[in-house]
């Protein structure tokens, strides 16, 4: 096969492009990945997921040793931040595993090629090269779509990634800034705004809609606020953003509740816009390709991620849904094993959400407010933290598991987590529900003591009022 000829051209290395690049060469078929980054991993390895989780974990230790060690009998004086060590840390992180997935592609002979690919044809992918060459035009059988999203702008509102700065930019702040407003109560503006309020900054979280983390369960999000208010973030809901100027003394946002009443100038040295994500498909050629897409920009495909364009395939946030980086693997996995002839499958009601904070905050499957709107008849069970053994140990004992079953069937329906290592435990109800469990599965199952995870027994078992210890 001549050497600009493929079974499959992926275009974008990210976690859904890269992980079905990989799993199409085992497959069997002869496989490039066109990224224009200059290195894999897409906005989740260079500037979203892991970079956000090493300086989480690093201003976590930060704030343990600073606040938190002494109730343990651990002195440790006054402590003092390197603020350049700990960003270095978090490029040393990313960087480890993006020259891992490079080491990846090539293990599985993968043709990895740096530049910006289009699609020019249903079996033409033309590549513009990072660096000096002239273009290149790969002829293949397959196109894959998978180049991921961007931040959504505000109207009146520019980033310049100096004083307002999109996730990308506040991860790579020179200092700590004294205040921080985020606008928007999502995943990405509650994590990284507890990042800087860890190490210093005084923030304020400004939120459109009523109540912080929208998509999650409604005790969730009021659990997670109180607790983020107790460690000192200051919200503002139902208030919109109008405008916002950057001067020397730093930048100047206007903002108004949404239902009207007075507009309000709020003051920040640093601007953190986080109000969620648009596909990035604006370049890729796909209205000369004749490739559909809706009203957003997003690509439309069929129940096997082909699109209107036989041999043209698209996956991950580029097809909406849950922009996560799991839900892009799978959906890749899965899109290239029915390009094989298997039968790739993604069970969406089993896709978790997490949160990084500090507790963390973890679901699946539909919340009280979802089942009470489709009028399921369900049954609750919760047990918090504070009854279980292994949190009072780790002085962990914020939030609480709750699951919520059919009441006719016992089926698990949803599983919501405010806690430690909520990211963690909420993968035995993923499994569950993946099962078709009932909660009694889980209640009848044993659980190690002292563990964490016995709460989310305990939860089972309140779902018929039997928790045993509270």
């Amino acid at each position: 096969m001549p050497d600009n000829t493929f079974d499959l051209v992926v275009i974008g290395g990210g976690p859904g492009g890269y992980v079905a690049a990989i799993r199409a060469a085992q497959l069997g078929m002869n496989v490039a990945c066109v990224e224009n980054r200059g290195s894999l991993g897409g906005t989740c390895l260079n500037v979203g997921c892991i970079p956000s989780k090493a300086l989480l974990q690093s201003s976590h230790h930060f704030e343990e040793a600073a606040s938190h060690m002494a109730a343990h009998g651990v002195k440790t004086g006054k402590v003092s931040l390197d603020l350049d060590v700990m960003l270095k840390r978090k490029d040393q992180v990313v960087d480890d595993l993006t020259k891992g997935i490079e080491f990846l592609l090539k293990k599985n002979k993968v043709a990895y090629i740096q530049g910006t690919g289009v699609v020019t044809a249903a079996d033409t992918v033309t590549v513009t090269p990072l660096k000096g060459k002239k273009k290149e035009k790969l002829k293949t059988e397959n196109i894959l779509i998978a180049t991921g999203s961007e931040s959504t702008p505000i109207p009146g509102v520019k980033v310049d990634e100096k004083s307002i700065v999109s996730s990308t930019g506040a991860l790579a702040l020179n200092k700590v800034p004294k205040t921080m407003v985020v606008i928007g109560g999502g995943y990405i503006g509650l994590e990284m705004g507890s990042v800087w309020r860890r190490l210093g900054a005084r923030v304020t979280v400004v939120e459109f809609l009523d109540r912080i983390l929208p998509g999650m369960d409604g005790e969730v999000s009021k659990q997670m606020q109180r607790i983020l208010k107790k460690q000192g973030l200051d919200f503002k809901l139902s208030t919109k953003v109008t405008g916002a100027k950057a001067g020397k003394a730093g930048v100047s946002l206007t903002v108004e509740p949404v239902d009207g009443g007075k507009k309000e100038t709020l003051k920040a040295e640093i601007v953190l816009v986080s109000t969620g994500r648009r596909p990035f498909t604006a370049s890729l050629g796909l209205d000369k390709a004749g490739v559909e897409v809706d009203e957003r920009g997003f690509v439309k495909v069929d129940e096997d991620f082909q699109t209107n364009v036989a041999g043209v395939f698209a996956i991950g946030d580029v097809i909406g849904g849950a922009m996560l980086a799991h839900k892009a693997e799978e959906e890749g996995i899965a899109c290239v094993e029915i390009m094989a002839g298997q039968a790739g499958h993604v069970d969406y009601g089993s896709i978790p959400g997490i949160v990084y904070t500090w507790p963390e905050a973890a679901a699946v499957g539909q919340t009280e407010e979802q089942l009470k709107e489709a009028g399921v008849d369900y049954k609750a069970g919760k047990f918090p933290f504070t009854a279980n053994s292994r949190a009072r140990c780790n002085a962990d004992a914020d939030g609480f598991v709750k699951v919520l079953a059919d009441a006719r069937t016992d089926r698990v329906l949803g599983v919501h987590i405010v806690g430690a290592l909520a990211g963690d435990l909420i993968q035995e109800a993923v499994l569950a529900m993946e099962f078709g469990a009932s909660a009694e599965d889980i209640a009848r199952t044993c659980h190690g003591h002292p563990g964490m995870s016995e709460a989310v027994k305990e939860a089972a078992l309140d779902v018929e009022g039997r928790a045993i210890h509270m």
